[in-house]
């Protein structure tokens, strides 16, 4: 039997996370507040259920770290090989009614993002990493396309920040580069317009999960980007807490500047 191929599972099952998700949008939903006091749905806990059945169908020996569920949110069982689970990011613009909101999956290796696929079901972008390590985007029906990031131009950058969580720290930060255009992304989303070649830079000088950044670093990843830890070294996942440090998101050519 040949080997199941983990990009077409993934994908798959995004889709289908994305068709639950939407499926609630299209109602009168009701929204509560977790311990963290962030928002939670119906539509994360559905997109959740599809997921996590799916992946422990196909790949039962690999664990599963998904942000809902906080009895998966253990390292020690999670090992040097496990899935990293966001089955709704971006559940304020999604309560909002806005589109900026995706599924994401990835798969992690040894700390490294890996695998990544990143659904935006109300936009009907799809962006995700091949088995053989490539990135592609697909927009609605069109044909898919492969993506890199741009050559940027340090004199007139593209940057990219949190449309729900940007702050006077991330704008102070951004004042430092020569900015050609600047859009606010919701979701996981700002990644993957790095890797589409739709900006340059984003930083992120606040709190995020390892589930909010994994599928989207692994897809920028793969369309030649880097993700680094304000401490230095790559972003890294599998941490104690699973708590990210502050970080940049860039395409190569980036001349960073120092983070406060």
């Amino acid at each position: 039997m040949p080997p199941i191929n983990i990009a077409d599972v993934i994908v798959a099952l995004a889709r289908e996370g994305g068709h639950a998700i939407m499926q609630v949008y299209a109602t009168d939903f009701e929204t509560r507040a977790k311990d963290d006091a962030s928002p939670v749905t119906e539509a994360d806990l559905a997109a959740d259920r599809v997921i996590v059945a799916g992946l422990e169908r196909a790949f039962p020996d690999i664990p599963i770290v998904t942000e809902e569920r906080t009895e998966s949110h253990d390292v020690a069982a999670a090992g040097k090989r496990f899935f990293l689970v966001d089955p709704l990011d971006g559940t304020k613009e999604f309560v909002k009614r806005g589109g900026d909101f995706t599924v994401n999956i990835a798969l992690i290796e040894e700390g490294v993002p890996v695998r990544g696929v990143v659904f935006a079901p109300a936009q009907e972008r799809l962006f995700w990493t091949a088995d053989d390590g490539t990135a592609w985007l697909q927009d609605g029906n069109d044909t898919p396309r492969q993506m890199h990031v741009r050559t940027p131009d340090n004199t007139a950058l593209n940057v990219v920040a949190s449309k729900s969580h940007r702050d006077a720290a991330t704008d102070e930060y951004i004042a430092r580069y020569a900015v050609a255009d600047f859009k606010s992304a919701g979701s996981s989303l700002k990644f993957c317009l790095l890797a589409a070649g739709e900006a340059d830079l984003y930083p992120r000088l606040g709190r995020t999960m390892e589930w909010d950044t994994a599928a989207g670093h692994a897809v920028l990843r793969a369309a030649g980007g880097i993700v680094d830890s304000c401490f230095g070294g790559n972003l890294s996942y599998g941490k104690s807490g699973f708590e990210n440090p502050h970080f940049i998101a860039y395409s190569k050519g980036v001349t960073l500047k120092e983070t406060p």
